[in-house]
């Protein structure tokens, strides 16, 4: 008999499950906002990609209500790990945050490459300074998708899902300007993105020689810069919002074209009383 993951009561406790194919999952409701208020819990969730959902994970995950599931993967995602399940009733909208050819031969050489050639492209911080500049970028360069996110969220989009592949990095900064939006402390929101590191959270590096030589502590040393959250990631994309538009309140006003109303609109959707 197969065994279905657990939906927690409905009231203050959050949705946190372990799903056996879909890995990092969890209900993003509880966290802190500024004004002293809170995210309702079953209306934002993230995750990894949802392609290899099992039947159980699919009848859980549609049990939960969602209206539409946001895939931030581009095509080289789906046809390295395929396209997600169907859930009945359930709108999927495709929003690649990446493009599919951008680093391609950066992400052969992390799968197929040997010791040496990984070194040459990750050793002494090139791991790290990719990913600082992956997160500046989809900040910078893709604020048409972010409102595009935004918009249907304030409309009719929630309860909603978001994911990429491994729901830590492109999922992570569109949950991370969802809150941002709706006034929640930017500690929570590093708090929030921190649990992708849960090792049964992290996504699985895949590599073409997974022998103990291609999986080795040094390859996976220099391979955690790219599966790995770090602060630093997340407040590079803080820190662009800065730099670049001053103040939060101009990214949304003029970078995401977010109007006041809009903004209020998300709040009471996403945000109640404490």
């Amino acid at each position: 008999m197969t065994q279905l993951p657990e939906v927690p009561p409905a009231g203050p406790e959050p949705t946190d499950v372990d799903l056996t194919g879909v890995r990092n999952f969890r209900d993003v409701g509880g966290l802190p906002t500024m004004d002293g208020r809170t995210v309702r819990y079953g209306r934002l969730y993230r995750s990894g990609h949802l392609a290899h959902a099992t039947e159980a994970d699919a009848t859980f995950l549609s049990g939960l209500g969602l209206h539409t599931v946001f895939d931030f993967r581009n095509a080289a995602d789906h046809k390295l790990d395929g396209l997600d399940v169907e859930l009945p009733g359930v709108r999927n909208v495709s929003i690649p945050l990446s493009d599919p050819a951008d680093g391609a031969e950066f992400w052969r050489l992390v799968r197929d490459g040997n010791i040496q050639q990984l070194r040459s492209i990750l050793a002494d911080g090139k791991g790290t300074d990719r990913m600082v500049a992956s997160y500046r970028s989809i900040i910078k360069d893709r604020t048409a998708e972010h409102s595009r996110v935004l918009h249907a969220l304030a409309e009719d989009s929630m309860p909603a899902l978001m994911h990429c592949a491994a729901g830590k990095d492109r999922a992570g900064l569109s949950v991370a300007v969802s809150l941002l939006a709706v006034g929640v402390e930017k500690e929570a929101i590093e708090a929030d993105y921190l649990k992708s590191n849960d090792a049964h959270r992290r996504y699985k590096v895949k590599r073409s020689d997974s022998s103990s030589a291609g999986m080795s502590d040094e390859v996976m040393e220099l391979l955690n810069p790219l599966f790995g959250a770090h602060p630093d990631y997340l407040g590079a994309a803080f820190a662009a919002i800065e730099e670049i538009w001053g103040s939060t309140d101009r990214y949304f006003l003029e970078g995401l074209k977010i109007t006041p109303e809009t903004r209020e609109r998300l709040r009471e959707r996403l945000v109640e009383d404490a």
